[in-house]
């Protein structure tokens, strides 16, 4: 991901929420509309939510040290962690404890007419903070479906953002046919099964997001694309005879690091062999530039099925 293209959708989803927020709270206050109090809570929500994403990317961009010797890049799947789990959830919880209340001890709305205005102008609002998100997703999502995007992306911001946006709409959608339909039948019972749907939203973006970012910090290989290119990279050149196995691990979403054992001619001097390392680096930096660690172990492959294994086998270890 492109760090300006995801901080533009970002800070674009964050003058939103915090706009929106804002009218939602004075709604509630003249209303008394608990939706409106779980869309202001889900709103200020968002925008602590964007304000970590930022700082987990400022974070990541630390340069490695003794102590972090591949860098600070997870620290943008920490950030994106807290945010799945603490914020999103503590918005849900809120919402469905506020909608309980609701729902138990109803009360009428007071100036009807204002929520539902500021409910029309948070939609509109929303909706250029989600065409945004999607603008700057599309070149990387390729043709891959929005749901493939999701769980496969790499750098969370984009897939947060989006999950955000989109829960946001699907929010404020509830919120106006709960107060809409309050105002329609007289019925304040509305309001509150309105701002119990927005925490049970909240909670379920909660455990989608969780589950994706879990992935992520756990640790992630390359993607079958990649992996390919990485696979073609180092076979096209006559340096080696073979991948004996090979690992990758995403360090971070913009490096990957590859480590490889490959087979080499036992007849081969080590100032050949080292050459023949730093060619085959090379072309895998090319063909996957997020490659940027790279480790080789050269060695010789010895068929497993063979009855007497050469006694000329070396093993020469050599890291880069």
């Amino acid at each position: 991901m492109s760090a300006s293209g995801g901080n533009k959708a970002i800070i674009a989803a964050f003058s939103a929420n915090l706009g929106i927020a804002i009218t939602k709270l004075i709604a509630w206050a003249f209303s008394g509309s608990s939706s409106m109090l779980a869309e202001g809570v889900h709103s200020i929500a968002d925008s602590g939510n964007q304000l970590l994403l930022l700082l987990g990317g400022r974070k990541a961009r630390k340069k490695a040290d003794a102590e972090h010797p591949f860098g600070y890049g997870r620290e943008r799947y920490v950030y994106a962690f807290v945010v799945s789990i603490i914020l999103f959830s503590v918005g849900g919880i809120f919402s469905i404890y506020e909608g309980i209340d609701k729902v138990q001890h109803p009360h009428p709305l007071e100036v009807p007419w204002l929520p539902i205005a500021v409910l029309v102008i948070a939609i509109v609002l929303e909706s250029y903070s989600l065409r945004t998100a999607i603008k700057e997703s599309n070149p990387l999502r390729g043709t891959q479906t929005w749901v493939q995007f999701v769980r496969r992306a790499k750098a969370p911001e984009l897939p947060v953002v989006l999950l955000e946006d989109v829960a946001a709409l699907i929010g404020l959608v509830l919120a106006f046919l709960g107060v809409g339909l309050t105002i329609v039948t007289g019925n304040p019972l509305w309001d509150g099964i309105g701002t119990l749907g927005i925490g049970v939203l909240l909670v379920a973006v909660a455990v989608i997001l969780g589950i994706e970012t879990k992935s992520l910090l756990v640790g992630e290989g390359a993607s079958e694309a990649d992996l390919n290119a990485i696979t073609a990279a180092i076979l096209d050149g006559p340096e080696t005879r073979r991948i004996i196995h090979m690992k990758t691990l995403y360090l971070g979403p913009d490096e990957l690091l590859v480590a490889t054992k490959l087979a080499f001619d036992s007849s081969s001097r080590f100032s050949d062999i080292a050459a023949a390392i730093n060619s085959v680096e090379t072309r895998i930096r090319a063909a996957v530039p997020l490659a940027r660690t790279v480790y080789i172990e050269p060695d010789v492959y010895v068929d497993p099925n063979t009855a007497n294994p050469p006694t000329d086998a070396i093993v020469i270890k050599g890291l880069e």
